[in-house]
């Protein structure tokens, strides 16, 4: 099974800076914000898949949007609908994958995404706050994208 190729020791914890950043940077966002601390866990496996790959189609802005966005507003109505619980986190699990399939989003972190939400949110705020924390995260694709220009240009002029 062929890997992705790997980059020198310095490179890949300056490529693992901007993922851990930006992880820091939601949790005191939602420190600040919020004491909902778990619903904001997969957009850790985010960021780290976007670390791992950011040029995979699984990490793209569009895909990162639509499946953390879409599975968080499942999650919720399904809780608003079902009550918290496992019929809740269950249903908006099964939803949220048909919605990826469907819109061709898949982006797996979107599945805990939906149960989070379906199990523990009832809050509305929460989704305004996890939808700023999918911007941020987003953000970190277009900055991974960057940095992997940068240093492949940096490798072209060092031969």
């Amino acid at each position: 099974m062929a890997g992705r190729r790997r980059l020198g020791l310095r490179a890949e914890l300056l490529l693992a800076l901007l993922p851990t950043a930006t992880v820091l940077l939601v949790l005191a966002l939602v420190e600040a914000l919020s004491s909902q601390r778990l619903l904001f866990a997969s957009l850790a496996s985010s960021a780290f898949l976007i670390y791992r790959d950011p040029e995979n189609e699984v990490n793209n802005v569009r895909t990162l949007l639509i499946a953390q966005v879409g599975s968080a507003c499942i999650g919720l109505a399904c809780y608003l609908m079902l009550g918290p619980g496992y019929l809740s986190g269950g249903v908006a699990l099964v939803a949220s994958i048909a919605m990826m399939i469907v819109l061709d989003a898949m982006h797996p972190p979107g599945v805990s995404t939906a149960l989070s939400f379906g199990l523990r949110s009832g809050d509305a705020s929460n989704l305004a706050l996890f939808c700023m924390a999918v911007t941020i995260t987003a953000a970190l694709v277009l900055m991974q994208r960057v940095a992997l220009w940068m240093m492949r240009r940096m490798a072209r002029h060092k031969e």
